[in-house]
């Protein structure tokens, strides 16, 4: 009996003293990505209010409609694991209270049982004592010398008994906190449903004024000019760049040189090869290079590059070898990188969300250089992808077959 009870306290003691379960640890990390969309979120509706307050750029009122709509469905999904995390908590605590439950009755059905032997045997003093005990009504410093003074099996039941109530104690009120966040929870999803719907209709209603009203359609038309100039121009200066670079290493090359040592070997000169390519990203072709209607403003634009859905998290690729020229904020691009590789030619990536690479680090054919975006994008996450020879664009998409 002895024995049983010690396996009894131990494994009370090992459960409450565990880590904790892997479902707590996922919704503790569920709680700070919450936090981190939502304050994401309250940032994004702000300086969308603004620049519609203040009527500014059509392409970034669209831009930034576009970004918050997969934020808050983001957010909507987030707040549905979440929801459903917690619920797959609230089912688990609830066993183990059962269970818990199940062997405090049984523990207090042998300490009453206890007590009616030590009675029946004349030792009325320790049944009172171990009473008083069991119903929680003991003087607590009066608690530690009388538990010494008990039987040594009367101490392993009494603790082991006290541990399971102090467990079910902390589990009951795991389980109503956590009921309580579920209440919160589904009013949040309930809040981000209407807006969500709001933010549809808004965007509809956005796109639909851009496609009947000539006006509106000539700013956002003269805007996505001034980005591609914005961009043709920023080309134009690395390529400017890169050759003053050749001039100067020309003119050194002409400056008289130190006759070699006979012992040093002359350096071999390898002829230039071409360099193998890779796409930057996997996904679907939605806008094509050259002329054409544009997916969403709906008018007839030429698109300097390709643009290439992507996934959440997707990571974007240097099409080739090269040296990393620009890491910057373009306008109608968002965060972008820039590689000059051999020959004069460069390769733009655009709308990533995050860069892996900074100006001048020399980077591998096919190494990852950012993750694929919605910044500055107005039709979700993608990649913008441009090549050019010098100042002149090319067909992406060929050039990386070639």
């Amino acid at each position: 009996m002895k024995r049983l009870c010690f396996l009894l306290l131990l494994a009370l003691s090992i459960n409450l003293f565990s880590a904790p379960p892997k479902t707590e640890v996922q919704l503790k990390k569920q709680r700070s990505e919450l936090k981190k969309l939502e304050a994401d979120l309250a940032k994004r509706r702000k300086q969308l209010e603004l620049l519609k307050s203040e009527e500014k750029s059509v392409l970034s009122t669209i831009s930034l409609l576009d970004q918050n709509l997969n934020r808050t469905q983001e957010y909507l999904n987030a707040l549905v694991t979440n929801e459903q995390n917690i619920k797959e908590e609230i089912h688990r605590l609830g066993n183990e209270l059962e269970l818990l439950a199940s062997e405090i009755h049984t523990l207090q059905t042998a300490m009453l049982q206890r007590i009616r032997i030590l009675y029946i045997k004349g030792e009325y003093g320790k049944a009172e004592t171990l009473y008083k005990l069991l119903i929680q009504k003991e003087n607590p410093s009066h608690l530690a010398y009388m538990v010494h003074r008990l039987l040594t099996a009367d101490k392993i039941k009494i603790e082991t008994l006290k541990k399971a109530l102090e467990e079910y104690d902390i589990k009951k009120k795991q389980e109503m906190s956590h009921l309580n966040e579920l209440k919160k929870i589904h009013t949040k999803k309930e809040i981000e449903q209407k807006s969500l719907e709001q933010q549809i209709s808004g965007q509809q209603t956005m796109l639909q004024s851009l496609k009947n009203d000539q006006e509106l359609q000539q700013k956002a038309l003269k805007e996505f000019e001034r980005n591609q100039k914005t961009m043709l121009s920023l080309i134009k200066k690395l390529e400017e760049k890169r050759k003053r670079e050749l001039e100067q290493a020309k003119k050194k090359k002409k400056e008289p040189q130190k006759i070699p040592d006979k012992k040093t070997p002359k350096p071999t000169i390898t002829p230039e090869v071409a360099f193998p390519k890779c796409l930057p990203l996997e996904g679907e072709i939605i806008s094509q290079y050259g002329f054409q209607e544009h997916p969403v403003l709906h008018i007839r634009t030429k698109n300097l590059g390709v643009e290439i859905r992507a996934k959440k998290g997707a990571k974007v690729k240097a099409a080739a070898h090269g040296t990393v020229a620009l890491v910057s904020e373009i306008d109608g691009r968002g965060p972008s990188v820039i590689i000059e590789h051999p020959n004069g030619i460069f390769s733009v990536y655009g709308h990533l969300v995050e860069t892996k690479v900074k100006e001048g680090d020399q980077v591998n054919n096919c190494q990852e250089i950012g993750i694929a975006g919605d910044i500055a994008s107005l039709n979700g996450i993608k990649l913008y992808f441009q090549v050019s020879a010098g100042t002149e664009p090319l067909d992406p998409l060929e050039w990386v077959k070639n």
